[in-house]
């Protein structure tokens, strides 16, 4: 058969190809664990049997295209994984931003958020809100709120707690998250 195949009898490929098409499926099939995957494994394989078929050296037909449905299979295999972190590596370009710039989505989303926020802190009450805003929005350290409110360090801790115990009491956990 081989050596019809190397004299360019189509008929006799064909041959090997329903002979040997189950068992290098199996094969692909054992390291892809897709059957379309496994498919187009095995159709390179054959593929590459064809182009091979020249440098075959007579040695165990079944062990020598085995090996190369395994390699084939191992190659698509890294092949599809690159692909995948190629995927997660190239974000859309409102994801991106120039280095040391906020993306865009990324502002757009936290402004949204921050203005949902502020929008529910009406709903706290006055000494709550006013510490909360201070201390989150505002990005003032206690010292400077203390210094603000007149009242001491300690105070603000502790008007920061309870503000905060407000929140998980009235608020959804996704909502302040």
């Amino acid at each position: 058969m081989i050596r019809r195949i190397l004299r360019g009898d189509r008929d006799a490929f064909r041959e090997l190809v329903d002979a040997y098409r189950q068992p290098v499926f199996r094969i692909a099939f054992s390291v892809l664990r897709s059957e379309k995957d496994a498919e187009d494994a095995a159709q390179e394989v054959f593929i590459q049997i064809h182009k091979s078929l020249p440098d075959y050296r007579s040695q165990g037909f079944k062990t020598w295209i085995s090996r190369i449905a395994l390699n084939k299979a191992i190659d698509f295999k890294r092949k599809q994984n690159r692909r995948r972190e190629d995927l997660y590596d190239s974000e859309p370009a409102l994801l991106q931003a120039p280095s040391g710039e906020e993306a865009p989505l990324t502002r757009i989303l936290r402004q949204e958020r921050a203005e949902e926020i502020k929008r529910r802190m009406m709903e706290m009450p006055g000494g709550h809100r006013e510490v909360i805003e201070a201390f989150y929005f505002q990005g003032k350290n206690y010292e400077q709120i203390s210094a603000e409110l007149h009242v001491t360090v300690k105070t603000v801790e502790s008007k920061l707690y309870r503000a905060r115990m407000w929140i998980r009491q009235h608020w959804r956990e996704e909502e302040w998250l």
